[in-house]
C-alpha cells in the first residue's frame, strides 16, 4: 500500500524519524478535501507513543474533510538549509501516513493537556481551566501512524 524510498540511502531509521516528530514544533496535515482536492494545513502537533496529537474547531474545513475521509498524510521538516553554491537544500523531514479519530471525554482533556504542556509547561492549572472553557467547542485529533519515512539530502548522508 505505502511506496518504498527510490533512494533508500537517503533514508533516516526509525529513531531518528522518532526524534524529529519529538522536536518539531509544527508540521503541515494533508486531508482529502472538498471535490478531492488536497487540503494541507500548517499546524502544532504532539507526538507521543506512535500518534500524533492536534486540535482544532468544533467545524471547518478539517473536520469537514476527516468526516469524508479519515486518512492523513503529517509532514514535519527538521532542518533546511540552502546551499548556493551546490543548487542544494541540506535537510531532514518526516512524512507520516495514518487515520485521524476524534477524541472525546477525559481522553480528550487529557491529551489536550498533553498539548498545551509541550507548548507551555508548568501551567497545568491555567492550561486546564482554558480548555475547560471552550467546554464542547475544542475538538482534539489523534493521528495512528501507520506508515512514516524520513529522508535527509544527499550531502548528510553519513553525517
Amino acid at each position: 500500500m505505502f511506496r518504498k524510498m527510490r533512494r533508500i540511502n537517503q533514508q533516516l531509521a526509525e529513531e531518528e524519524n522518532i526524534r524529529i516528530l519529538e522536536e518539531g514544533t509544527y508540521g503541515v496535515l494533508s486531508l482529502v478535501g472538498e471535490g478531492g482536492y488536497p487540503y494541507a494545513v500548517p499546524l502544532n502537533y504532539l507526538y507521543r507513543s506512535g500518534k500524533i496529537i492536534f486540535h482544532c474547531a468544533q467545524n471547518g474545513h478539517k473536520t469537514d474533510a476527516l468526516a469524508a475521509d479519515d486518512r492523513a498524510c503529517f509532514c514535519v521538516v527538521d532542518k533546511s538549509e540552502v546551499i548556493p553554491e551546490q543548487y542544494a537544500t541540506h535537510y531532514s523531514s518526516v512524512i507520516a501516513f495514518g487515520r485521524i479519530k476524534t477524541l472525546e471525554g477525559e481522553e480528550k482533556r487529557q491529551s489536550a493537556l498533553a498539548l498545551a504542556e509541550r507548548f507551555r509547561p508548568g501551567h497545568a492549572a491555567e492550561a486546564m481551566g482554558e480548555i475547560n472553557s471552550y467546554g464542547e467547542g475544542l475538538t482534539v485529533l489523534e493521528m495512528t501512524i501507520e506508515h512514516m519515512t524520513g529522508k535527509q539530502a544527499k550531502g548528510l548522508v553519513g553525517k
